[in-house]
């Protein structure tokens, strides 16, 4: 059942016929405003995807930030960080100050990042996969040093010669919790089954590289599975000592007035299948038509029900004010219907 609801924003901009987000700084502040709305509204998460060298949201602490100080609730979090790209011992520096300035509410994704416009763009920045390493093994052993480090060991060691003594060194500030709220960005079930086996909670991928001919929905809900099977055979000596959290996106675009059906019609896509990097996958589908239809048909979506947080991908380059819009009509209409509840921070039902 689902417990928590966000949204999850690409960061589009483009200086074109329509566009409401037509910069960078339009993208970044019109998130802020965002998230702002959205946790008037009772959302739980606001979630920004990361792209490099594309004209969308790349550099998630500045902005995760500047959420968490004008908000005072929301969780914050990426959905997901290409590790490729990032240097383990800085980002944790960065996650932890963020962390600390939202008071615990980062719900940070992670994982080998999804396929880009850059020939090699992580070489640019630096960073390719050593002999015999493919680059999501290059992924992977960055995540494994990011998590020893923000959960406290000695990366480094004390220079005797100033100190007197050889010690080892945390990076610094550490954010207690933060561990736990780690996500990894999974599309195959063996990635899911190597998250649970390092405490990882599971971001499922609206892009699943291992397609069986099976529905989006129940492929990813064998995926989940899967991954909830693998952490309890990890935890039977209580290794991680708690329930790990699950998510799922969903387009989910609901049709009340006429620009809505300008905009999007009245009628979503079906799952696509096709070839990615050589491998046969299957992308989920798009919800689109009215608010009762669309709550039916959530509730009967196999991985939406084995989820307990569902992220509504938003159109965020039709403005604040319409993907508001979007989102309480989602509150008042869909969630309910998968289980949610904004009860608790007084969203009214109808």
């Amino acid at each position: 059942m689902t417990t928590k609801i966000g949204f999850l924003s690409f960061g589009h901009w483009q200086d074109a016929p329509g566009s409401r987000t037509r910069s960078a700084a339009d993208a970044l502040l019109q998130s802020i405003e965002l998230a702002q709305a959205a946790e008037n509204l009772g959302v739980d998460g606001a979630y920004v995807r990361v792209h490099h060298f594309e004209r969308q949201l790349a550099s998630p602490f500045p902005l995760l930030s500047a959420i968490a100080a004008r908000t005072d609730r929301i969780e914050i979090g990426t959905g997901v960080i290409d590790m490729r790209y990032e240097n383990p011992l800085y980002m944790a520096e960065e996650a932890a100050a963020t962390d600390l300035i939202s008071g615990g509410r980062l719900q940070l994704g992670v994982s080998r990042g999804s396929p880009e416009i850059a020939l090699n763009g992580a070489e640019s920045f630096g960073y390719r996969p050593g002999d015999g390493q493919t680059a999501a093994d290059l992924a992977r052993a960055k995540t494994e040093l990011f998590l020893a480090a923000i959960d406290g060991a000695a990366v480094a060691t004390t220079d005797p010669q100033r100190s007197g003594v050889r010690a080892g060194l945390a990076v610094q500030p550490q954010a207690p919790g933060l561990r736990e709220r780690i996500w990894w960005g999974s599309g195959t079930r063996g990635t899911a089954v190597w998250a649970a086996g390092r405490g990882m909670n599971l971001q499922s991928s609206t892009l699943l590289s291992e397609d069986t001919g099976e529905p989006f929905d129940r492929l990813q809900a064998e995926q989940i599975r899967a991954y909830r099977a693998a952490w309890a055979e990890h935890d039977h000596g209580h290794d991680h000592g708690r329930t790990p959290r699950v998510s799922v996106s969903r387009s989910v675009l609901p049709v009340t007035t006429d620009l809505d059906r300008r905009f999007f019609g009245t009628h979503g896509e079906g799952d696509q299948v096709g070839l990615l990097e050589g491998v046969r996958a299957r992308f989920g589908r798009t919800y689109v038509g009215e608010p009762d239809r669309l709550a039916a048909e959530l509730a009967a979506d196999e991985a939406v029900r084995e989820a307990d947080t569902v992220l509504f991908t938003v159109p965020n380059q039709l403005g604040v004010e319409y993907n508001a819009h979007i989102l309480e009509t989602i509150v008042r209409h869909v969630a309910p219907a998968i289980g949610w509840s904004g009860a608790a921070v007084g969203v009214p039902q109808n």
